[in-house]
């Protein structure tokens, strides 16, 4: 388990379905849910920004329906 210092969103509450972010000693974001914990994805901060300003303008659709996976 890695030891970044984990931020999740205030909305998140004590659920498990939660997205955490930390930054790396190197300067990415790393994103983990809270589901599974070990599975870290990592990208820059740019490419982060550019994907929440996508969702946030609605750019972004889903095709999976939620729990189908």
């Amino acid at each position: 388990m890695s030891t970044y210092d984990w931020q999740t969103s205030s909305y998140c509450g004590t659920g498990n379905n939660c997205l955490a972010i930390a930054t790396s000693p190197d300067g990415s974001a790393c994103l983990r849910e809270s589901e599974t914990p070990d599975a870290i994805l990592t990208t820059s901060r740019p490419q982060l920004s550019s994907l929440i300003r996508a969702i946030k303008a609605g750019n972004i659709t889903s095709t999976r329906t939620r729990n189908a996976y």
